[in-house]
């Protein structure tokens, strides 16, 4: 008796994860970070996303569509961290 195929899961959530992980990693890093250190900061923090959105697009175990996954992945958190650094660097303008 064959078994039936299970449908595949839904390759795009673990881009919606990478873009969750790049929204927390940016928003500590502005919050919890000193200005002068934001930066360098973001660039780590966007070497993590990068690392996590292989990991993550690795692990899903499919091989079709793997490389627009990743792209997606990474290009949504790059314009999701930009995005919200420059608001941290509006909002460092305004002085208090």
């Amino acid at each position: 008796m064959t078994e039936p195929a299970l449908a595949p899961r839904n390759a795009f959530v673990g881009v919606i994860v990478v873009w969750a992980a790049a929204f927390v990693a940016t928003v500590a890093i502005g919050i919890f970070v000193p200005e002068e250190w934001r930066v360098p900061w973001m660039l780590v923090g966007f070497g993590g996303v990068v690392l996590l959105s292989f990991a993550v697009q690795l692990w899903y175990g499919r091989t079709q569509g793997f490389i627009f996954r990743v792209a997606s992945s990474v290009v949504g958190a790059l314009l999701l961290m930009g995005v919200i650094s420059v608001g941290f660097g509006v909002a460092a303008l305004i002085p208090t």
